[in-house]
């Protein structure tokens, strides 16, 4: 089958439902990353990453912690690209290929804060953008304002190439970060820092689970 004919068909379907980054990525070198079985694994060998954008007028009211606001539109956006994903991956199936959706917020261990996959290193492979210092994938257009979800299949599809970029001299994370656990370098990223600044915003009741905001508040693409 034609590999750009059906990507271009999927992303047509896909910015047609209101996803806003689309990409295919090559995950062979990744699939000892995620935590599914051996039965899922052997079966295919590309993702399909999409990025549902979230509202910059919502963020915006993010300060120094998470707002109730942001929480429910955090929520409700993770599950509008939940069925978003859904119909995507169900007009896959209607091809006949294989299609395991996985969500876009789903914890398998909430004390490591381990998923199904990592969705941001999917995105970097999909070329959606890089992981910057605030440990989040960046988009060039939109930044970190937006939530992910992954679709793995077997369906012949053209591979994109991940981007060659970074966030360059851009540190307005570091300064903002409430925890302090952003550094200058995207490895020194200080994942405990965070985690235990989530669960105090969580026993403050901001919100009611582990999400804080305040950078990707500041994250908005490059200009």
């Amino acid at each position: 089958m034609d590999k750009k004919k059906n990507y271009l068909a999927l992303k047509k379907l896909a910015q047609s439902l209101g996803i806003e980054l689309f990409g295919v990525g090559d995950i062979k070198a990744l699939k000892n990353d995620f935590n599914l079985s051996e039965k899922i694994l052997n079966k295919i060998d590309k993702a399909v990453s999409l990025g549902l954008r979230l509202s910059p007028g919502i963020l915006s009211d993010i300060e120094n912690s998470p707002t109730r606001l942001y929480f429910h539109h955090y929520k409700t956006a993770n599950a509008l690209l939940d069925q978003l994903t859904f119909r995507v991956s169900n007009y896959i199936q209607q091809k006949g290929f294989l299609t395991v959706s996985i969500p876009a917020s789903q914890i398998v261990d909430w004390q490591k804060q381990t998923a199904h996959l990592s969705h941001k290193k999917i995105g970097v492979l999909a070329g959606l953008g890089w992981i910057g210092r605030n440990n989040l994938l960046i988009n060039k257009k939109i930044g970190s304002q937006f939530r992910l979800s992954t679709i793995l299949t077997d369906m012949p599809l053209q591979i994109d190439k991940p981007l060659k970029e970074d966030c360059g001299n851009c540190s307005i994370c570091v300064k903002i970060c409430p925890a302090g656990a952003i550094k200058d370098r995207p490895e020194d990223f200080d994942h405990i820092k965070c985690f235990e600044k989530l669960k105090e915003f969580q026993k403050l009741r901001f919100v009611d689970q582990y999400i804080c905001g305040v950078c990707v508040n500041v994250c908005k693409g490059k200009k």
